[in-house]
């Protein structure tokens, strides 16, 4: 498989060159040439296999190549080793919870099978490899966990000051060792600005080995595709159309979700369910892309102005608004109604559902109003609710269970640097360590 940027004005390049240049030269992302496409026959058969051998079958056709089948079968069995659970609130309305990981988010699949398959490539090396992180919560504890203690690799996360929950921020500023977390006067917006700067900066990279693990890095989407797959094993064969709301801040999850739909997944349309921070629901309606500060809300995690994957989901249309409209569709909600939502589904339902989880419901709803027709509903539920303890207790009244692995970190001490948000004082960081 060879991979191509979206700007393409880049050579292609090897999954080894995309994965460990992250961006390509040209600051596009960096996308397969083609997408290999299973039978429906095949998906049928997903149905009766190990997940783990799933996940195998998923992203063969993407390592070949480039990975020995024996290696990525070992990433993929080392990487996907917890769950993923089903949980059916009504026939229509089903949770896919995705926090049953190491971490307790979504980004345990991307992060730790990136980690793994980013060890593999860079045996050899003479150089230590510096990954860059920019994180709105989740991204970076399961990056950190993920890499913790890799050999010939360093992690550098940042992360803005004061908006991430502190049991996110514990998860990533207490390990230590080849994690470094640093904690950035300013938004998410500013510290993924400092990590692109980063990238296109020729004299540091002349200096330092880089790459991202945010997902802007192919390694991180490709594994995101699994659990899009997991649900098709696990929902009960339906007739009518299935309608999956993602809850989106820098769209990778959704991306991930076209990918899934372009090897054969049948989904009819999915749903961009997003916070305040609403660019792309906004661009579905009028066409326009207006990139702005991200607002600062409940469901912290999409806290972006400017979604990273914005243009791949345009590469996966062909760059025309119709072709994004016939596969997506957005609404963005507000705190109030996010706190009411959670409330809702647990007086309703008994269910505890983080912020996240509660805007994806919000955005089924408001596709099932506007559309009339039979659908069932799959929601990602992308984070534990007790990693966002406080909310929960506003919306509720009654805290969440505390994982006892979330407890631990809770009492450790934080290892944070702060910086500003001066590319210049990051750039002399990144020289002088």
């Amino acid at each position: 498989m060879r991979y191509r940027s979206t700007s393409r004005k880049a050579p292609l390049t090897s999954l080894r060159g995309a994965v460990l240049r992250g961006l390509a030269p040209d600051g596009g992302l960096y996308m397969p040439v083609e997408i290999a496409r299973h039978s429906p026959k095949e998906l049928e058969e997903f149905r009766g296999l190990p997940f783990t051998e799933v996940c195998f079958r998923v992203v063969r056709p993407f390592a070949t190549p480039d990975v020995p089948e024996e290696v990525l079968w070992q990433i993929v069995s080392e990487a996907i080793n917890f769950p993923v659970k089903l949980v059916s609130l009504s026939p229509g309305l089903h949770i896919l919870e995705l926090f049953h990981g190491p971490t307790l988010a979504f980004k345990d699949f991307g992060a730790r099978f990136m980690a793994r398959l980013m060890g593999y490539f860079v045996r050899g090396e003479t150089r230590p490899l510096t990954v860059l992180v920019a994180t709105s919560g989740d991204t970076g504890s399961a990056v950190a966990h993920g890499f913790l203690n890799v050999p010939g690799i360093r992690v550098l996360i940042l992360y803005p000051s004061k908006r991430v929950s502190e049991a996110q921020e514990k998860q990533f500023t207490t390990l230590g060792e080849n994690i470094t977390a640093l904690e950035v006067a300013g938004t998410f917006d500013d510290c993924q600005r400092l990590v692109k700067q980063a990238f296109s900066d020729a004299e540091l990279n002349r200096c330092a080995f880089l790459t991202s693990a945010n997902s802007i890095n192919i390694g991180r989407l490709l594994p995101q595709m699994f659990y899009h797959v997991a649900a098709y094993r696990q929902l009960p064969v339906a007739s009518v159309p299935l309608i999956v709301s993602v809850p989106s801040g820098n769209f990778g999850n959704l991306t991930a979700g076209i990918f899934a739909k372009r090897i054969g997944l049948p989904v009819a349309k999915y749903v961009a369910s997003t916070n305040a921070n609403d660019v792309v629901p906004e661009y579905l309606l009028t066409g326009e892309f207006h990139p702005r500060a991200a607002k600062t809300t409940y469901a912290n995690a999409m806290d972006v102005g400017n979604p990273n994957n914005f243009p791949r989901l345009l590469d996966l249309c062909r760059n025309r608004l119709e072709y994004v409209q016939k596969e997506i569709w957005g609404h963005g909600v507000t705190d109030e109604e996010t706190l009411r939502e959670m409330k809702a589904i647990h007086d309703r339902f008994g269910y505890i559902a983080d912020p996240h989880t509660a805007v994806g419901v919000l955005g089924w709803e408001a596709f099932k109003l506007e559309h009339a027709e039979p659908a069932q509903g799959l929601v990602l539920a992308t984070a534990h609710p007790a990693k966002f303890a406080d909310v929960v207790m506003k919306a509720i009244g009654t805290a969440p269970p505390l994982p006892d692995r979330l407890a631990t970190y809770l009492k450790r001490e934080k290892l944070s640097l702060a910086i500003s948000s001066s590319y210049a004082e990051f750039k002399q960081f990144l020289l002088a360590n």
